[in-house]
């Protein structure tokens, strides 16, 4: 019989091994001892499943529901057992602990190494089949909580009925549970080494989970693996077309007709899907949609990395949204969040008792910035769980891409911290060398194992080489977003046009380092929050000039070196601040000027694609040539553009101010003709509709800008006009 200790340290759900005492157990003489804790159990028979056929009622060691009794032979049947409780109701119901552990040697030493490719696979709940039972298996990283129970809506959330087994070897705790289906809702609950329970804890690998303010995790079946696509490959190669658009999913479109309530998956699947691709754009990015539970941090808090929020629907649900895209022709980047986490409850932080995911030291592991705690990537278990996730998305439901976020904050110890509040690498630099490794790997393993998707970083400092092979000492990003370029250029933007040729360079320096990187010229959400207005309301002069001024800007940005972003809304260019709580203003689409300027990027976006000039070689010098840069008296930019053939080429030219340049004589690469292909002050955009007459301009053997061949046009103000030269 047990001791009274053991019993003891069963009911406090403080027994560190209930395997060693739970379930059925050998005993001398060819005897079976079976023993179960059933709280608010009265009576226990053990039965035959087949039959029914008692073949033992065990004894009450304890009034909580301890029960005992060893049988005269060994058991040789799958057995079941037959509660009587104290209410009266009857159950049959399988004992947990008749089963073996979950994990095979294998993911044992994988997941003890941090080195498990896809450790999502065996981490978490998973439904399973054991000895002929279904159920659900169940595994955590504690390595430190000296017990750990699964406490659901099947056992009443009651962390005595259920404690694990803990595999010493990786750290982790693993139960099989027959019976518990998908659906089911779930947490942790753990108790620390020094014997305190803290406060229960969603799943880390969680498939799915509760809508906000609830927390619970809900077992879920893991979706099959999306095949690799050679089309989604080519789309998202370096020299394709790419436009972005990036969408806030719960404020792009909202239903006003039923409480202002979000848009499911399948909603948007009809809606924001068709518009995409009607407006030529090539990607959505959708901002992070990852479990969180604050609406606000517009899910860059994220708390279930492998849960799709519930926000919009289940999983299954987002995964049909990833086809129709697809199918569509349309790619789906993913904001992604390795950089930090929130500190709730119910989250990461002091997982097991110990500080498990983050840094213990706050100088390394607290985000002054963000009030979130910081991964340590130090730790190869904590690197596994962050690469396994970047497999899962892309693998699982074979988005084409990560836009890794918040990079700056990994790369640099002393990011957004004074003298004294951090702490120096091995070699007494700034430089985070384990954030520097962890971006590598998960590079090289995005690049090994899922070779049609991409990685973009959001980057904001002169750092080198992140979007080079690490093969080249590089991070092995695809792509990186170029900053810089947004901050100068909105900032020539914001100003009078009467003192633009003051600051000529804000437009003119992103070229000096413009081949450095793999760069994704970014108008992202970032610019249109925080009270910086929208990015109409940057536009200086009157109604009319803020609509040119953003006008000749976009015109700009498509004709300059790089890949495209454009946030929702500035499509047809929103007038009020981003607001995450309500839908866009679609309303403003009535008004002529806003719908010119919807106009001007869906021609925008289908001239940039079916032009490889504008996106063949965006990132070699090749791509690009200056005609003049030094025009700033007349606040004026041309270049030239070129794709892989180097006689197709695109001339761009920008007028900076709000007055027309007739007879601007413009040097040129080659004889023949010039058609402008985009003039953004046509009236079809709601501007002046000046321009060269009938759009055509001829080249003539007159030498400027130090060409032989030259064309004369009538430049209209605040206008980008793009011209596409014959033969």
């Amino acid at each position: 019989m047990l001791n009274p200790h053991d019993i003891d340290l069963i009911r406090g759900a403080r027994h560190g091994d209930p395997f060693a005492v739970l379930g059925p157990h050998r005993s001398g003489n060819g005897r079976t001892s079976v023993r179960v804790f059933l709280p608010g159990a009265a009576q226990v028979l053990v039965v035959e499943p087949a039959t029914q056929r008692v073949l033992a009622t065990l004894a009450k060691r304890h009034a909580d529901g301890f029960f005992e009794r060893t049988l005269s032979s060994a058991l040789k049947t799958a057995y079941r057992l037959h509660v009587r409780w104290a209410d009266g109701s009857e159950t049959v119901q399988q004992d947990p602990y008749r089963f073996g552990p979950v994990l095979d040697q294998t993911d044992v030493w994988l997941l003890g190494e941090g080195t498990h490719l896809r450790p999502f696979e065996v981490m978490g709940a998973h439904a399973a089949t054991m000895l002929g039972s279904t159920g659900t298996r169940f595994a955590v990283w504690a390595p430190n909580a000296s017990r750990v129970s699964v406490v659901g809506d099947f056992n009443h959330w009651d962390g005595r009925r259920n404690p694990m087994r803990l595999r010493r070897e990786c750290g982790v705790w693993e139960i099989f549970l027959p019976d518990v289906q998908a659906g089911a809702h779930y947490k942790f609950e753990l108790r620390a080494q020094d014997g305190q329970v803290l406060p229960l804890r969603a799943d880390p690998y969680a498939l799915r989970a509760e809508l906000r303010p609830a927390t619970a995790s809900v077992v879920a079946h893991l979706p099959a693996v999306v095949a690799p696509s050679e089309q989604r490959r080519a789309a998202n190669a370096l020299d394709a077309a790419m436009s972005i658009y990036e969408v806030h999913v719960g404020s792009w479109r909202r239903n006003t007709e039923d409480g202002n309530r979000w848009l499911s998956w399948i909603e948007l699947g009809d809606t924001l899907v068709p518009y995409a691709v009607e407006m030529g754009f090539t990607h959505l990015e959708l901002m992070p949609v990852s479990e969180y539970p604050f609406d606000g941090s517009w899910g860059y808090q994220p708390i279930g990395l492998y849960a799709p929020t519930a926000r919009f629907g289940p999983p299954e649900d987002f995964g049909a949204f990833v086809r129709r895209c697809h199918a569509a022709g349309l790619g789906v980047l993913l904001d992604w969040v390795p950089a930090h986490f929130p500190s709730d409850a119910h989250g990461l932080g002091n997982f097991d008792g110990t500080h498990l995911y983050e840094y213990a030291d706050p100088r390394e592991g607290f985000h002054i910035d963000w009030n979130t705690l910081i991964y340590n990537l130090g730790r190869n278990e904590v690197r596994n769980f962050l690469v396994g996730n970047a497999l899962y998305w892309l693998e699982r439901f074979g988005v084409d891409g990560l836009r890794v976020d918040a990079v700056a904050s990994m790369l640099y110890r002393d990011y957004s911290r004074k003298a004294g509040e951090w702490i120096p690498n091995v070699h007494g630099g700034r430089e985070n060398l384990e954030a520097i490794s962890f971006l590598k790997r998960l590079n090289e393993v995005v690049g090994e194992q899922r070779a049609e998707a991409i990685t973009l970083a959001e980057e904001s400092t002169s750092f080198p080489a992140v979007s080079r092979p690490t093969y080249a000492g590089g991070l092995g990003f695809h792509y990186k977003w170029n900053m810089g370029w947004m901050h100068d250029t909105l900032q020539y933007m914001a100003r009078d046009p009467v003192h633009r040729k003051h600051h000529h360079g804000e437009m003119t320096f992103g070229l000096v380092y413009a081949f450095n990187e793999n760069f994704v010229l970014p108008l992202s959400h970032d610019e249109v929050v925080h009270g910086k207005g929208s990015l109409l309301g940057k536009m200086p002069g009157d109604r009319w000039q803020q609509f040119a001024n953003l006008r000749a800007y976009y015109g700009f940005m498509f004709g300059h070196p790089g890949k495209k972003l454009l946030f929702m809304g500035c499509e047809f260019a929103q007038q009020n601040e981003w607001n995450h709580d309500r839908s866009l203003d679609w309303h403003l689409l009535a008004d002529a000027l806003h719908a010119g300027m919807q106009r001007l990027v869906h021609d925008l976006n289908h001239l940039y694609r079916a032009t490889p000039a504008l996106h063949q070689r965006d990132f070699v010098p090749e791509g690009f040539e200056w005609i003049d840069h030094n025009d700033a008296d007349r606040s004026s930019l041309s270049f030239i553009r070129r794709g892989s053939d180097e006689h197709s080429c695109i001339v761009v030219v920008c007028n900076f101010t709000p007055s027309p340049q007739h007879a601007y004589r413009l040097g040129v690469p080659f004889a023949g003709q010039y058609r402008e292909c985009l003039n953004t002050d046509s009236h079809h955009y709601g501007g002046s509709n000046v321009g060269t007459p009938l759009g055509v301009a001829s080249a003539r053997q007159i030498s400027s800008h130090g060409k032989a061949w030259s064309i004369v046009l009538d430049l209209p103000p605040l206008a980008t006009v793009m011209l596409e030269w014959k033969r």
